[in-house]
């Protein structure tokens, strides 16, 4: 769009990462057993994700199928992050690696060193218009994402924020859109606001040193300013937008035609997760604990303990269906942001059959519950 006045702020690593196809994989852990204690080979799917609560059904189905396979007798050998299921392929796992960045991911999906991935929704719609064979399969949350400023500050709403500097984790973000979103609300133009592209771990730092004025992000980054005690919540997305989506599971369509019965348990698990994640305030206290570990977000536990508490629907999970009105008003709100530049059809990006056929499955976090 013009006038556009976009600041990058990305890491130079990043840029270089994105250009040359070079994925950062942060926690490189052990890729669990290889066989079965009956000595049959275990077949892999490789899933990212970041470490962020959009994507907090990743590690509680990741906990319940080693729990299930366990308990099943179906694996030998260190499996600490790995999802576990036997289907008419023989055993298959999932090994769950955690990402730094959306330029990471997404390289690593293209070169396939990556299986699944939770994405951002217009990213998966981008890429998959361009040729890249994926579909995005269920979603990964609704709302959970928040405009920040600084506890001191007198602005009431986005009005309020003409000629300051305003913060985006990047021009795909949804986070992005909803800035977008909210100044055609209040009537600001493109020259009228600053938007600095900014890795979200930044973000509060950033504005308590003054570098910007105000800042949009999915959690747990807004809650760290708020529950430091240097920002508050200017707006909300469960209040603005009550039908959000940002972050969707996607897979590669290799895998949708010769291993569907491991995506279907896939999909299953995670939303599975979600129900039981909105269920009651007990979930989502272990769920906290399962994922702060080092084999999953490696994040300290209160601070998603204050996430998915304050307030209870800051971010849920218990609906995860793709809806394609809700999901092709994103993409006209990406045209309109000017991130898609041309219609993208609901058909080209997902793939819903696995949501139709969906079961659920009882979560089974019993090893994080002794552990705790």
């Amino acid at each position: 769009m013009q006038n556009r006045r976009v600041v990058l702020a990305v890491a130079a690593v990043a840029f270089v990462a994105a250009i040359i196809g070079v994925y950062v994989v942060v926690n490189p852990s052990d890729r669990g057993p290889t066989r079965t204690a009956s000595g049959q080979a275990v077949r892999t799917i490789e899933v990212g994700a970041l470490p962020v609560t959009c994507n907090l059904t990743g590690p509680i189905a990741c906990m319940t199928m080693q729990n299930n396979a366990s308990m099943a007798g179906m694996m030998s050998g260190p499996g600490a992050d790995t999802m576990s299921i036997r289907d008419s392929l023989g055993p298959i796992v999932a090994h769950f690696t955690r990402y730094s960045g959306w330029p990471e991911i997404k390289e690593a999906l293209i070169s396939g060193h990556l299986d699944a991935a939770y994405l951002l929704a217009p990213l998966a719609m981008d890429l998959a218009d361009k040729g890249l064979p994926i579909r995005v399969v269920a979603l990964g949350h609704r709302s959970g994402a928040v405009i920040m400023v600084p506890k001191n500050s007198t602005a009431r709403n986005l009005g309020d924020l003409r000629g300051k500097r305003i913060a985006i984790p990047s021009r795909f973000a949804v986070d992005n859109l909803y800035v977008h979103r909210l100044m055609r609300q209040y009537g600001v133009t493109e020259s009228q606001v600053t938007l600095i592209e900014m890795a979200p771990p930044d973000m509060p730092a950033a504005m308590g040193a003054g570098a910007v004025d105000a800042y949009a992000t999915g959690e747990p980054w807004g809650a760290k300013a708020e529950r430091d005690g240097t920002g508050r919540v200017l707006h909300w997305t469960r209040q603005d937008w009550p039908d959000y989506i940002c972050c969707v599971l996607a897979v590669r369509v290799d895998h949708i035609a010769t291993t569907r019965p491991m995506i279907q348990y896939l999909v299953d698990n995670v939303m599975s997760a979600g129900v039981w994640l909105d269920r009651d305030s007990v979930n989502r206290v272990l769920a906290a604990n399962v994922a702060s570990r080092p084999q999953y977000f490696n994040t300290d536990s209160t601070l998603i303990r204050y996430v998915l508490e304050h307030p209870r629907d800051r971010v849920t999970y218990g609906d995860l269906r793709l809806i394609r009105s809700q999901l092709d008003s994103l993409m006209e709100l990406g045209r309109f942001t000017g991130i898609i530049n041309h219609p993208i059809p609901y058909e080209t990006y997902t793939d819903e059959s696995f949501i139709r056929h969906h079961h659920n499955i009882t979560v089974n976090l019993d090893s994080a519950r002794h552990n705790e």
